[in-house]
């Protein structure tokens, strides 16, 4: 039977609504052998935004000189990020990647791809994040080598943080450190910190320091940056989406 509804043709009135991702378009570049990212980011996501990747080819080695190399992958990969649709966010995903090329030269890259987004890196989002809890003493684990968190730690002096310490877990891999248990990366946030510190950050986005984070807090009763969540952050907040998210700390649900 037909529905008298529909004209018999092949012209019909269409109906077009806003889409699934009517309130924000947040596009991210990961790295190729990236598997934390893009689950974190899916689950924090709130009706109505959506989440888009594209990743850049790196060695699974994570040392300088291979993230150094990545600066030239920007651009072409933020551009394959809904080509034929405007991007209200792009952000580089990886936060060694990010301190080690710069903000300046990471959001001159993705731009480059993406010209009409906004454009931020993961440590631009730590850096904010700390910000938004007026503290400047701070402890600082990851999973690098020390070349990479000397880097990390005059990045974060440069920007006025005084890191009182920074320990690192010796991995090069990155399929590695997609395996550090979250219960361990606890045990490791509770074993840096120091009552001198007004906040503790755990980096890299690799690390599944979203899962228990919360739980860090609760027990240092201080604040806790953990990579994906500043990012989640800071890009949910450019693109205007002011969502409070409960379970992931404070920054998620107070900022």
């Amino acid at each position: 039977m037909s529905d008298n509804n529909f004209k018999r043709s092949s012209s019909f009135d269409v109906r077009f609504d806003q889409g699934r991702h009517w309130r924000a378009k947040i596009g991210f570049v990961v790295l190729a052998m990236e598997q934390t990212i893009e689950e974190d980011v899916f689950r924090l996501a709130p009706n109505g935004v959506g989440v888009h990747f594209s990743r850049v080819r790196m060695e699974n080695a994570v040392n300088v000189d291979t993230l150094e190399a990545v600066g030239r992958e920007l651009a072409g990969a933020a551009a394959l990020i809904l080509p034929d649709e405007k991007l209200d966010v792009v952000c580089y995903a990886c936060t060694s990647g990010s301190l080690v090329l710069g903000e300046k030269k990471v959001a001159n890259e993705l731009n480059k791809g993406a010209p009409t987004a906004i454009a931020t890196s993961l440590i631009t989002g730590v850096i904010h994040a700390l910000e938004a809890f007026k503290v400047r003493r701070i402890v600082v684990g990851t999973p690098y080598i020390d070349e990479i968190n000397k880097m990390e730690k005059e990045y974060l002096e440069d920007q006025d943080f005084d890191v009182l310490d920074i320990q690192g877990l010796n991995i090069t891999n990155d399929a590695d450190m997609v395996k550090v248990a979250p219960d361990f990366l606890k045990e490791f946030a509770l074993s840096i910190d120091t009552p001198e510190a007004e906040a503790i950050f755990i980096s890299c986005g690799a690390l599944r320091s979203l899962d228990v984070v919360d739980e860090i807090e609760k027990a240092v009763k201080k604040p806790v940056i953990v990579s994906n969540q500043a990012m989640i952050w800071e890009t949910f907040r450019l693109a205007g989406i002011q969502d409070r998210i409960d379970g992931y700390g404070r920054l998620l649900r107070e900022f």
